[in-house]
């Protein structure tokens, strides 16, 4: 059965919204002379220190967070960006705009595709991709709208959701990868002009979305959290223009003292008038 979500909070009236005292820091990566950008995902690991993230240029980065006593972000330490490799692919330069990452707890790295629409499986980061079933339904989502958000749940499952549904009253499809065949069991329903940018189970295994509105100036956002077999959602997060950049990668893990925090990276698109932003919220809810 297609499960519809309906959003009880998503007006952040009462209930689980976020104050300015949930926000626990913000760093910038370092651009190293333009060689770094386009971030796109990220991955926190189990010890909150070591990340790896995913460029849309077809690259992934791995790095370090330093932090003080009090868990703060007070500094990053990146590596060189690493090219994404498709046997069929590379020679042609084509279909590496990458957009969504999910790390499974034996290290498998899962990729999701726009353009060239698809999920890859890679081994370790140096690894040659391995491109899982594409089923009908990716072939025809928009050229420029593809597969945003990717994450996987406890089980192994992989979720994959498109920037676009299609239509204002459309819902965004949630595509699933699970005994190998794919399937469509959920839809989250479109509210205002948000996009789908990315996506990541919690700890609680919970589903957060992370969705972005360009006002043409700048940028909004919002994280929804999901749970997908009582087919609800609320909004935690909902923040306006200015307050952050390009935000399009979330991960969401918990630190020592049993909190979940909910890391957020942005795309700074290549561009000089913009950041590549690590943000980082407490969840209080």
């Amino acid at each position: 059965m297609l499960k519809v979500f309906f959003s009880a909070a998503i007006l952040l009236m009462g209930g689980l919204g976020f104050s300015e005292s949930a926000l626990l820091g913000r760093a910038i990566i370092p651009t190293h002379s333009g060689q770094i950008g386009g971030l796109s995902a990220i991955h926190i690991a189990d010890d909150g220190m070591s990340f790896t993230a995913l460029s849309d240029r077809g690259t992934f980065l791995t790095g370090e967070l330093r932090r003080n006593a009090a868990g703060k972000i007070t500094g990053i330490a990146a590596g060189t960006p690493i090219p994404l490799h498709n046997a069929e692919r590379d020679n042609a330069n084509v279909g590496n705009d990458s957009e969504g990452l999910a790390i499974a707890p034996d290290g498998t790295i899962y990729v999701s595709f726009e353009g060239d629409h698809r999920v890859g499986k890679f081994a370790t980061v140096d690894a040659v991709e391995d491109t899982l079933p594409i089923p009908n339904d990716f072939t025809a989502l928009q050229g420029n709208s593809g597969l945003e958000a990717l994450a996987i749940d406890a089980s192994g499952a992989l979720f994959t959701i498109p920037e676009r549904s299609g239509r204002y009253d459309q819902p965004f499809p949630v595509y699933r990868f699970a005994d190998g065949k794919w399937d469509q069991p959920y839809a989250i329903p479109r509210s205002g002009a948000y996009l789908v940018v990315g996506a990541d189970f919690g700890p609680d295994g919970l589903l957060y979305v992370l969705e972005r509105d360009f006002t043409g100036i700048g940028f909004n956002t919002r994280v929804r959290r999901l749970d997908l077999e009582a087919a609800t959602a609320d909004t935690i997060l909902k923040t306006g223009f200015g307050v952050h950049g390009n935000l399009e990668g979330i991960s969401v893990w918990r630190n020592a003292e049993g909190q979940q925090i909910m890391t957020l990276i942005a795309d700074n698109n290549f561009r000089s008038i913009l950041t590549n932003e690590i943000a980082e919220y407490r969840i209080d809810g």
